[in-house]
């Protein structure tokens, strides 16, 4: 049997003072890095989100502007698409015109020369058949 005596609470004392001293000297500064990281910790967790907030409002921004950025590239286009096709229409109707008054000023051309052929030949049918009849006549 154990028989208490002054020892037993020597050593009550004493493991007293050995907490109150390991509380002191080591478990109050761990939790007090403990602390301190955790706080740290959360500070740059928000920062973290503050900047991932900041990064989805540009991309979001950046996305907007590139489609605002294709739609009027996409607008520029169809106007210059549109722009071309009616100076491709003006240029053809242009050069039907002037296609037309050639064929037109060529025809009157070819006539006036069928015209003055026509007039050259019947003089020179009447000049032939005056020969042909001299010699037909002539040897007859």
């Amino acid at each position: 049997m154990v028989i208490p005596d002054s020892t037993i609470v020597i050593q009550g004392v004493n493991f007293l003072v050995m907490i109150y001293l390991l509380n002191k000297i080591l478990i109050d500064p761990i939790r007090k890095k403990i602390s301190e990281r955790k706080e740290l910790m959360a500070g740059q967790m928000e920062q973290i989100e503050g900047f991932n907030k900041s990064a989805a409002t540009k991309v979001a921004d950046y996305e907007r502007q590139l489609v605002a950025a294709r739609k009027e590239a996409g607008d520029i286009r169809n106007a210059a698409k549109d722009e071309g096709v009616a100076e491709e229409q003006a240029l053809l109707s242009a050069a039907g015109k002037e296609a037309s008054g050639t064929i037109q000023a060529a025809r009157a051309e070819i006539e006036a020369e069928v015209k003055t052929a026509m007039q050259q030949l019947t003089k020179d049918v009447d000049k032939y058949a005056e020969q042909a009849t001299g010699k037909i006549l002539g040897q007859a």
